[in-house]
């Protein structure tokens, strides 16, 4: 009969250890690693070009492992897209807008998102989702509609933080039932623009240098549309 060794007796009880799911810190760890591996591969190849295997790979996690957490690669772009809005938003949360006048408030408020927007990896991420939105329109419209929402939400939480403490709050264009969509035509005419043209493939450096002047132009327009009735 074959005899087993203390060591042998404790490396298979390490073995037996291992079985079975990691614990929640180190899930998280994997999260995390699987995102990062996964945002480096979408960055460098688009979604058409990269690959499970690729990921795992650079991930250091098998397939089964993230095919747990994301059942195609679809799933795993739309999750690293809303982690990167989440982490744009994250810095955005607790600023406070500088000036003195409510132009220069809001200025600074539409120059702050924009910058952060204006990231290269922010950018690459969206070209990679709209390059494929022929094939797969449900993934970039959800992506765009999740992204658009999150903006929503914390530019107008600013705007309506802004309109009340410079006196604007009374005028209808920030009554609580219209501010969503007074932020949308401050996004449309602050953020799409510029937002455009870096999709259409114009240098970052150029578009942030000209970031001033046209949030600048902007808020004008758009405080002259809110003063005189022009956002319903």
């Amino acid at each position: 009969m074959e005899t087993i060794s203390g060591n042998e007796t404790r490396l298979r009880g390490r073995r037996a250890g291992r079985i079975g799911r990691p614990p929640r810190k180190l899930a998280g760890e994997v999260d995390t690693r699987i995102l990062d591996a996964a945002r480096r591969v979408f960055l460098e190849r688009g979604l058409a070009g990269a690959s499970i295997d690729e990921i795992a790979k650079l991930a250091c996690a098998g397939k089964p492992t993230i095919y747990a957490r994301f059942p195609n690669k679809e799933a795993l772009y739309a999750a690293v897209v809303m982690r990167n809005v989440a982490s744009v938003a994250g810095r955005f949360v607790d600023h406070i807008p500088a000036g003195t006048t409510i132009e220069e408030r809001l200025a600074d408020v539409g120059a702050t998102f924009l910058d952060r927007a204006l990231a290269a990896d922010t950018v690459g991420l969206m070209r990679a989702g709209i390059s494929e939105a022929r094939r797969f329109p449900e993934l970039a419209n959800s992506v765009h509609r999740m992204a658009r929402q999150r903006g929503e939400e914390i530019v107008g939480r600013v705007l309506g933080e802004v309109a009340q403490s410079d006196g604007l709050g009374s005028l209808p264009a920030f009554a609580p039932e219209r501010l969503s969509t007074t932020t949308q035509f401050f996004l449309d005419l602050v953020f799409m623009p510029m937002i455009m043209r870096a999709l259409f493939g114009e240098k970052l450096k150029s578009l942030r240098a000209e970031i001033g002047p046209h949030v600048a132009r902007s808020v004008a327009f758009f405080l002259a549309a809110c003063q005189h009735g022009g956002v319903n």
